[in-house]
């Protein structure tokens, strides 16, 4: 037992459990499996539990040769999703003993500056979410390890790819308006060069032209209310074979679409349809409330942190994308007589 007063240490876990200081090291550092058993494993679990050790992480990223820190790289930091990936990230490393620096890239999806003098050095991973695979060039370096979040898995540079199932939502949001009766569509695009939004696009037009007598038109806006406003007011005001619905790559451009529509003296849902993808807390702030693709991103940033210590510990991450969930809502109904 340690002295009154003083920080127990491993050899007194390893006295305690009556093992060696190696194997207090494998079990308390997660890697004791195949060298020691579960009953060693859990001897030594309780004698650190019973002297209320807590292993030395300064100490141990010296020996390592790790700073326990990870990069987070978002396209912005002023978005309700993206806050809750690194939520979701932040809650796992803490678990594990990491930390998480968060860095929005300057310019969106384009090439990101290394955010230090060298992030070989000061990093042990990098998570990137919906970043185009080369926008992470500088800050990759030659051996960092990466874990891209909505990226494609076919052309990703990392060593892992974690991605929520959009194209399901896609084919979610996509069937509930054809069951509606509705076939002429418009697709507000996210005037964005990812292939998250590539690939929404992909999905619906695969849809709709699997179904006769379908119409679909595109018009691309920035991701923001007012640059959807603008486009979907151009778009609705195309006569005849006006849209009967609105597929929106995002709640914002949907709250952009109601604006559009008043504007136009068209009722939601009576005239026109809306849907978006995202499900944020704008999506009941806006009335009627917005049918949309609920997307968990606490879940999402949760789901890449667990890649990325997979990779730093040399395991095989869950490949499976993540599932999402269509939220119907007051802004679908059937197609106007």
């Amino acid at each position: 037992m340690p002295r009154a007063g003083t920080r127990p240490t491993s050899r007194d876990v390893a006295r305690a459990a009556g093992v060696s200081q190696a194997a207090v090291s494998l079990v308390l550092g997660g890697k004791w499996r195949g060298r020691v058993s579960e009953a060693t494993a859990q001897r030594v679990r309780e004698a650190a539990r019973t002297l209320g050790y807590r292993p030395n992480l300064a100490a141990r990223n010296l020996r390592l040769g790790r700073t326990r820190t990870v990069l987070l790289v978002v396209p912005a930091l002023t978005t309700e999703f993206f806050a809750g990936v690194y939520t979701g990230a932040a809650r796992v490393a803490a678990q594990h003993g990491f930390g998480v620096v968060l860095y929005s890239s300057p310019v969106g999806i384009g090439p990101a500056r290394d955010p230090f003098a060298s992030a070989e050095a000061a990093l042990d991973g990098v998570i990137a979410s919906s970043m185009a695979a080369e926008a992470l060039t500088a800050i990759r370096g030659d051996q960092l390890p990466l874990v891209m979040l909505d990226s494609d898995p076919e052309g990703s540079v990392g060593a892992a790819t974690v991605n929520l199932d959009i194209a399901d939502g896609v084919r979610q949001i996509t069937d509930h308006l054809l069951g509606l009766g509705h076939r002429r569509f418009l697709h507000l695009a996210a005037d964005v060069a990812s292939w998250t939004f590539e690939m929404r696009a992909r999905e619906l037009s695969a849809r709709l032209r699997a179904v006769p007598g379908t119409s679909l038109r595109t018009a691309r806006a920035p991701i923001s209310i007012r640059g959807a406003e603008a486009a979907a007011e151009a778009a609705l005001s195309l006569t005849p074979d006006r849209a009967t619905a609105v597929v929106c790559d995002d709640d914002q451009l949907a709250a952009g679409v109601y604006k559009a529509a008043r504007r136009l003296g068209l009722r939601v849902p009576e005239e026109l349809s809306v849907t978006g993808i995202d499900d944020l807390a704008l999506a009941t702030a806006i009335d009627p409330e917005l049918t949309t693709v609920r997307l968990d991103a606490e879940l999402f940033g949760e789901r890449g942190m667990g890649a990325l210590l997979a990779v730093l510990e040399g395991r095989d991450p869950p490949a499976s994308a993540i599932s999402v969930e269509l939220i119907v809502r007051g802004s679908t109904a059937r197609v106007p007589g």
